[in-house]
């Protein structure tokens, strides 16, 4: 044995780092890459879907409601007791 301290690293470890340098030298992965480019655009769709809502929110006139028939408001004041003009 060595009295240094220093000990032989058995070949199979070897490989592993030189697969490990391999590795890095590729670069990105294309499938990262495509799931990066999609995830980014379905979260700018939604950023902006929601921006366009809230801007719609401030800034459109509410909505009107129908006009009511003359038929059924009949209907309506004589279910809450009230007596139509005229009968």
């Amino acid at each position: 044995m060595d009295s240094d301290g220093d000990f032989d690293v058995p070949p199979s470890f070897d490989r592993v780092k030189n697969a490990a340098r391999d590795v890095q030298a590729q670069g990105f992965n294309p499938g990262l890459i495509v799931l990066l480019v999609i995830g980014g655009l379905l979260l700018s769709f939604l950023v902006g879907n929601y921006v366009l809502y809230t801007y719609a929110q401030k800034t459109l006139p509410p909505k009107k409601k129908k006009p009511i028939s003359k038929k059924k408001m009949k209907k309506e004041r004589l279910k809450q007791g009230v007596s139509a003009p005229g009968e």
